[in-house]
């Protein structure tokens, strides 16, 4: 544990289902990173004890405990590196979930290679710019409410209040743009915005407002 806890460029899989674990190691492993992968949720929370990897694909589906569990016990929401849910097109609400409990994104099944290097690439980079702007201490912008929203809430919001489209956002926090609008959802609910503008008046706000 005296070493250095993040290992870079390790990617963590866990997914009961053996042909998937198999066919995303060989993707990831031909780019580079090095890849463990788990068939339970019990192993991996063993194994991430002593070290964060740089990179964490978790199904949603699994026996024993779900993916949420597992995030919820991770709590993902303070977790340093990424973690992408996987679920497929009827999991939509629970991949939301997911990302209430600090999933980083979701990956939709049926998924191709491609996409979900270029999407495990996108976030371990925006991870790194995330950090750097940390130790730079660099802060988010404060406004009243503030302190109701996540870390990953607050970036989002500073990008859509200056006027970054949820496409563009999402490029930037290396997220999906229907993941951005999830979290526009949440901030929206939390702050009793009616609409973007809305959100835009609350950021620029001084004072707290009134009741």
């Amino acid at each position: 544990m005296g070493q250095n806890a993040t290992a870079a460029g390790e990617i963590h899989i866990i997914d009961d289902d053996p042909a998937v674990r198999d066919a995303l190691s060989v993707v990831l492993t031909l780019e580079g990173y090095h890849v463990t992968t788990f068939a339970d949720g019990h192993s991996f929370l063993a194994a991430v004890r002593s070290r964060a990897p740089a990179c964490i694909i978790l199904d949603v589906h699994m026996p024993g405990r779900s993916g949420l569990d597992i995030l919820k016990e991770l709590n993902a929401k303070n977790y340093p590196a990424p973690v992408f849910i996987i679920s497929g097109q009827g999991d939509i609400p629970m991949a939301v979930e997911a990302i209430k409990n600090g999933a980083f994104d979701f990956i939709e099944k049926p998924f191709d290679a491609e996409t979900v290097v270029n999407r495990v690439r996108d976030a371990i980079e925006a991870a790194s710019r995330r950090q750097a702007r940390a130790g730079l201490g660099e802060t988010l912008t404060q406004f009243p409410g503030s302190d109701l929203l996540t870390a990953r809430e607050r970036e989002v919001l500073n990008l859509i209040a200056a006027g970054a489209s949820n496409k563009e956002a999402g490029r930037q926090l290396g997220i999906s743009p229907r993941t951005i609008e999830v979290h526009r959802a949440r901030i929206m609910e939390k702050l009793g915005a009616k609409n973007a503008a809305d959100l835009v008046r609350i950021v620029l706000s001084e004072s707290p407002r009134n009741a």
